[in-house]
Order: structure tokens, then sequence, then C-alpha cells
């Protein structure tokens, strides 16, 4: 039988119980699913989709330095950008779905989202709280170190901390 450890106010911390360890697995499951799919419209050589709405960062500017950059970097070598739009939000979703250096991810994901809302904040038909929300949540995940609840970081955390190995002790501090 499970037992939880609760403060005076009779609640603990999320990683605590079964409940709050399937929640926080819930959420890294939920955002994961969300990168693959918004990765599946990346589509190569083109990228034609991912350049459309890359092209709101300069027909309607969130930030100024950000529009420049898009317009002369990204835009006229959109080939690269797309294939690492499409490599960068793929792993985050796989790496999400497995649980695997899932606080490393994190990061990324709060970084491609803000790269995401960047562009398109201001773009027509954009609900602007969907962005807020893909960092929120990606922050709930890094601040849970969510893939120690029923992903692998659980499983290879322990022996990656205890290793003599350098390499592997980054690899548990990115889990």
């Amino acid at each position: 039988m499970e037992t939880d450890t609760v403060n005076r106010a009779g609640v603990g911390p999320p990683m605590d119980t079964r409940l709050g360890r399937s929640g926080v697995a819930f959420l890294r499951i939920v955002f994961g699913l969300l990168w693959l799919t918004n990765a599946s419209w990346k589509v190569p050589p083109d990228f034609d989709g991912l350049r459309h709405f890359t092209s709101f960062a300069v027909s309607h500017p969130v930030f100024g330095p950000y529009k420049v950059i898009v317009e002369h970097v990204v835009l006229p070598h959109m080939t690269f950008f797309g294939y690492l739009t499409l490599v960068t939000e793929a792993a985050l979703g796989a790496f999400l779905l497995l649980g695997l250096v899932t606080r490393f991810w994190a990061v990324v994901g709060i970084v491609q989202a803000g790269a995401i809302g960047l562009s398109v904040l201001n773009a027509p038909g954009e609900w602007s709280w969907s962005y807020y929300m893909m960092i929120a949540g990606m922050v709930a995940i890094w601040a849970t170190a969510a893939g120690r609840a029923y992903g692998l970081d659980a499983v290879l955390r322990p022996g990656w901390l205890s290793s003599d190995s350098p390499w592997l002790r980054f690899l548990g501090r990115l889990s």
C-alpha cells in the first residue's frame, strides 16, 4: 500500500502520490503528443506551411529585432530552419512521450514555444493564450521533473547519478 506524505494542510508534493504522478505523466504525454502533431505539418523540402506562419513575424511583428532576424536570416534559409524545426519538434515530442531527459526537453519546449509565439502572436486569427499555455505547460513539466513520473528518467536517473561518467551524471541532472 502506498503512503502519502502530507503537510499540515493535508496536501503533499505532487510526486508523492500515485494520483499526482499520474497527473504529471499525463501532462507530459499530452505535451509530447502536441509537439509531435506540431511537427507533422512541417513538410520538407519546401516547408511551405512553416514559411507561411513564420512570415507573420515580418508582416505582423511582435518584437522588432526578431522580425529582422526572421526576415534576413530565417526566411532566406528556410530549408535549413525548416529541417531544424522539424527535427527539434519531433525530438521534443518523442523525448517527452518517453519521459527521457525531460527537464532538458522542457527547456527546449519553452524556447520553441517562445519562438513560435514571437512569429504568430499578432497574426490574424491567432489565439495568443495558446502560446502562453504551451510555455506554462513546459514550465510545469520542467518544475515537476515529469519524466520521473512513469517515464524513463525514473528508471535511468539513479544509475546516471551514481555513475563514474561525467556525461551520465550530466544526463541525470538534465532529467
